[in-house]
């Protein structure tokens, strides 16, 4: 089982992110689960979601504490949050930043796989706001392949209507533009 956290801020998509890939993941045959975990947080307030992928049933429903996978959408939450508490070993930390990954993983003194994309300006060029959930989802696939990329398509339509393509096209140029660290 593949579990991941996902940290952004209220508004930006993380719920939507981890739903999104758990649909992706059920397209393809296997068990997946999205879940929130938030209180009383506002819109612009730090908010966490999780999902886990498997090829056999997900008995667990419990708050993730030790991902395989983190996934920061908002760049402020790297210095806000301790994104990688709890983080496995040979896990990978997925985040939104202008910064080159080297400069990320010295600052932060990041030990584990690192993969970075500057998500906000794709999605201010691609969906004219900086929403990143359908942005980060392009990086997130390329550094994990948690499912293939084509699969996540269908589940953007449905979610996005009229507004997919644009949400398809943020998807591709960040899985394309994603640098990876090791």
């Amino acid at each position: 089982m593949i579990e991941i956290r996902f940290h952004g801020r209220g508004g930006q998509g993380a719920v939507t992110s981890a739903e999104l890939l758990a649909l992706a993941a059920i397209k393809e045959g296997k068990y997946a689960l999205a879940f929130p975990s938030f209180g009383p947080e506002r819109r612009g307030a730090p908010v966490v979601a999780f999902c886990r992928i498997s090829d056999e049933k997900i008995k667990v429903r419990a708050v993730i504490y030790q991902p395989d996978i983190v996934l920061v959408l908002d760049p402020s939450i790297l210095r806000l949050v301790d994104v990688g508490n709890g983080l496995k070993p040979d896990g990978i930390l997925v985040a939104n930043t202008r910064f080159s990954p080297e400069k990320i993983k010295k600052e932060l003194g990041i030990k584990n796989r690192l993969a970075t994309v500057d998500a906000t300006k794709i999605a201010r060029e691609e969906l004219g706001v900086p929403i990143t959930n359908t942005t980060m989802l392009g990086a997130l696939i390329r550094a994990a392949g948690l499912v293939d990329r084509t699969s996540i398509i269908e589940p953007l339509r449905e979610r996005f209507g009229r507004l997919a393509e644009r949400n398809i096209k943020a998807f591709e140029r960040a899985y394309d533009e994603t640098k990876i660290l090791e």
